[in-house]
Order: structure tokens, then sequence, then C-alpha cells
């Protein structure tokens, strides 16, 4: 909701939902097929409701996904509200239905101010033009023109809603982004800063020293080989605190991944990750992601929980963390390389990974210790 299709089938969705309402103009089409009419006014009623459809499609599908400018949403809007009268007043009661249409476009696409006082005034013109071919219909339409109408101005506030709260979330993402990368910039100065003007400094100081005194301009280039490798330790330390992943941010990254994918997902929102080893938490971060890559692209699921709970073992606390779907699991008869990867890295924490079929789909279930080896039975 809120968004262009991105794709031929949500295209197709959308299509329908919009188009299946179109059933209702039957009484217009019934009334030009019976040649009640004259030759030219088949001809006009045709094009008339042909261009009012046309223009109706347009706002309300445009409205899910990029709006018109408000120019032209009034401008549109007013040629509707000139073709529905002039159809009903001039064909007969068959295109009082076409007030219904007017309403859902005015709620829709119009500002809630001018839905206001545009849905009660499409429902009054209505009722007048009806009083001239057939009251009682038009008596009956009245009420639904305005329900219809006013129920559509919360379809439409819900989806204007959802685009600005998208918009919101992208702001978000792309300051979380700078702000990683002006934090990326400063732990790269704090440590590369010092060590790279030492090493510039001895450098200097070993390009004086060379010519006479080659001893000290020795011990100064191994001064600037050990800084070197305590630089690179450093940034060997940082890097693979970067690439580590966390449980958290996992964990919402999942919610997305699912939910895009049209799975009903049920997942955790803060996890409490008190006392558990940072290598036991990326390597429970790596299974979740692996799971939920799995549910994504193979299982074929409708619905995927995650849980996340803390459990007393005889070897002590353990964090596990369960994805099950109701899908139909992988399609090799063993396990993969990413089931076989993810083994071998909870071992490494020392925990414990269980992949197998139940009753109806799938589930994962890995362990890690939630407190340091050295912890494990202390009575902390």
């Amino acid at each position: 909701m809120g968004r262009p299709p991105t794709s031929r089938r949500e295209l197709l969705a959308k299509s329908l939902w919009i188009g299946v309402w179109l059933v209702f103009l039957s009484s217009p089409v019934e009334d030009l097929a019976r040649g009640g009419h004259s030759t030219a006014a088949t001809a006009a009623g045709s094009c008339g409701l042909a261009v009012f459809v046309g223009i109706y499609l347009a706002m309300v599908f445009r409205t899910i996904g990029r709006p018109f400018s408000r120019g032209v949403v009034f401008g549109l809007g007013g040629v509707l509200g000139i073709l529905a009268p002039v159809l009903a007043y001039t064909l007969g009661s068959a295109w009082l239905g076409l007030f219904v249409y007017l309403a859902v476009a005015y709620g829709a696409t119009l500002p809630l101010r001018a839905t206001y006082w545009a849905i009660p005034a499409s429902a009054l013109v209505m009722y007048l033009i009806g009083l001239r071919s057939d009251e009682q219909e038009a008596r009956g339409l009245v009420v639904l023109v305005v329900l219809i109408g006013f129920a559509m101005t919360g379809v439409g506030q819900l989806m204007r809603t959802t685009i600005e709260l998208r918009k919101a979330r992208a702001t978000v993402a792309q300051l979380a982004a700078n702000e990683e990368r002006l934090r990326l910039a400063r732990d790269l100065h704090d440590l590369l800063g010092h060590s790279l003007s030492l090493i510039t400094l001895k450098s200097e100081l070993a390009g004086r020293m060379l010519p006479g005194d080659p001893e000290q301009a020795a011990r100064q280039v191994a001064d600037i080989e050990q800084v070197s490798r305590q630089a690179l330790v450093d940034v060997r330390e940082a890097v693979t605190g970067y690439r580590r992943p966390r449980l958290a941010a996992e964990l919402a990254g999942a919610q997305v991944a699912l939910t895009a994918a049209g799975v009903v997902a049920e997942v955790p929102a803060d996890p409490d990750l008190t006392g558990v080893p940072e290598e036991a938490e990326s390597a429970l971060a790596w299974a979740l992601r692996e799971a939920v890559t799995n549910v994504v692209r193979h299982s074929g699921a409708d619905r995927c929980s995650v849980r996340l709970l803390r459990q007393e073992t005889l070897d002590g606390p353990v964090l596990e963390l369960t994805v099950e779907d109701d899908g139909c699991g992988g399609s090799g008869a063993g396990p993969g390389n990413g089931l076989t990867g993810l083994t071998e890295r909870l071992q490494k924490a020392g925990g414990t990974l269980r992949a197998d079929r139940v009753r109806q789909g799938f589930r994962l279930v890995a362990r890690v210790p939630a407190a340091r080896l050295a912890d494990v039975g202390s009575g902390a």
C-alpha cells in the first residue's frame, strides 16, 4: 500500500483490486446495449462512459503510488463532476450509479477538507437529478454515496500516511548510514592517525641518520616496522568488529525481509543479550540470517515465527534461537552448505544447531552460551 507496483504480479493485483469494482457499471452498459436511445445519444453516452472510467481509474490508481499534483487532481475531479451529472440527466436513472464512483474518486484523491463539501454536494446533485427520473432509486443511493465517499477518505488518509512513513524511514536509514560513515572515519583516524604520524617522523629521522649513523637509522627502521605491524593488527581487529553481525540488526532485517516476501512474520523486537559473548551473538545472528534467507527463497511459507529464549541447562545458561515456518523446507535431501557452515560457526562459539522438518513445516534451533565459558558454574 502507498507505493507503485514493482513487478507484474503487483501490477496485476493492484489493477484487479481497483478494476473489480467496475462491475457495478453494468447498469449504464445494459442501458446502452438495450438500444433505447438514439444513435447519437448512444455514441455520446459510450464516449462519455469511456472517458469517465478512464479518468476514474487514472485518479485512483495513481493515488496508490505516485499521486497527481493537487492541481491535476482538482482538474480531473472537475471533469468527473461534470460528466456524471450530464450523463445521468440526459440518459436516465440507470446512470445514477456513476455518482458512487465519483464519491470514491473524491474520497480517495481529494484533500480531506475538500471532501467535506465535495461528497455531500455529489449526493445532493445525484438526488436532484433522480427527482426527474427515479426518486426512489436516488433516495436509496444517497446514503450509499455519502458512506462510501467518506469511507474512502479513510483509505486515502491511510495511503498518504503510509507514503509519509516510508519516506521518513528512508530518511532515518540515510541519517543512520551517514552517522555510521562518520563513526568509521573517527575510528580510522584514532587507529591510524598516531601510527602514521609516528611512521612519518621516524622515516624522516632514519633518512637523515642513514649517511652518518647507519646503526641508529637501522633502529629507527625497526621501530617503523613494529609500529606498522601494530597498526595492521589494530585495523584487522576493527574490520572484524565492523563485519560482525549484530542480533538486534538481524532481527529488524528479518522482519523487513519476511514482510517484503509476503510472509506473515512474528519476530521479537528487543532481544536481551546481557552477558552473551560477542562471538556467540555473532554466530546466532548468522544463523538467523541463513534461516530467514531459506524461508524467503526456498520454503514457499506463508507464516514464520522467530523466538529467542534464555534457558538453563546442565552446561549452564544458553540463548536459544528458534525459526519455524509452515513451508516445505529446502529442495535438497540433506543439509546444504549453508547449514553445514552454520554448524561449524556455532561449534566454534560453543553452541549447537538443529534443523529438521516438523509436522507443519520446518524448524531451525540454534543455541549459544549465554555467559562466557569461564563464568559457567561460577555462581555469578
